[in-house]
């Protein structure tokens, strides 16, 4: 058995934390193992601002959608897309910049998730739980101007960092044969392998809830997906400075 893949597998978000703080020299470790992940041509464009002032977690929570965790965990993280440090490259050798592009938006984005699951493999792989928040793009121009971000930089999602304080199961995922094809986009099994999987989902949050939700996948994902998607973002991106191009 591989200890790596072992860990990878078990994974499960934890949003119930022990009142134990993390040593911050813990969290540089995690820190530096996400600046190992793979970056674009060297891009590097992730910035992760540790957030410490009470105040400030308790506002993050309500404007996640009252994620109390977000207040709670002993370490709260927000990860930020960052091209600003590019336009200071750039201006340290007078080289102008051409801003705005969406391959641009896209590898920042990449990187920062990127670096992001480090973080938490690191994290796991100390003992703590991990759990991500992309509710702080519910009110995302909240977050930004109280994280007084530049031009060039966006807030892609929080993380809560503990000692776990619950024991969740680890939630099925996929059958690999849904996500794992060979030479081209083969779906003539999708729907009845999906249709399978729907009754392991099915089971997990029968057992979960103790019987007071049962849901399948497809009939979360075929939910959610009938309403708008936070469609403020578009423009609040372009306010930032992406996706002009």
């Amino acid at each position: 058995m591989n200890d790596v893949i072992d860990l990878i597998k078990s994974h499960r978000s934890i949003r119930k934390f022990l009142a134990q703080p993390v040593d911050q020299d813990l969290l540089q470790r995690c820190i530096e193992a996400g600046q190992s992940a793979s970056t674009s041509s060297f891009i590097q464009a992730c910035t992760v601002i540790q957030v410490t002032q009470p105040d400030l977690r308790s506002s993050l929570a309500e404007w996640a959608g009252n994620q109390a965790y977000v207040e709670q965990a002993p370490v709260f993280l927000v990860f930020c897309a960052d091209m600003h440090r590019h336009q200071l490259a750039c201006d340290m050798h007078d080289a102008p910049m051409q801003s705005g592009f969406t391959e641009q938006f896209i590898t920042a984005t990449v990187d920062c998730a990127l670096f992001a699951q480090n973080v938490a493999l690191a994290a796991e792989s100390e003992g703590l739980g991990t759990v991500f928040i992309g509710g702080i793009r519910n009110q995302i121009d909240k977050v930004a101007d109280a994280l007084e971000l530049p031009a060039l930089v966006y807030p892609v999602f929080g993380l809560c960092l503990g000692y776990p304080d619950q024991n969740p199961e680890v939630k099925p995922r996929l059958p690999l044969s849904v996500v794992l094809k060979q030479n081209s986009y083969n779906f003539t099994k999708d729907c009845d392998d999906i249709a399978e999987y729907d009754k392991a989902v099915r089971d997990y949050y029968r057992t979960r809830t103790g019987g007071q939700k049962e849901m399948t996948w497809s009939e979360q994902i075929s939910g959610m997906l009938v309403k708008e998607a936070r469609p403020h973002m578009l423009s609040f991106l372009q306010s930032r400075g992406f996706l002009k191009k």
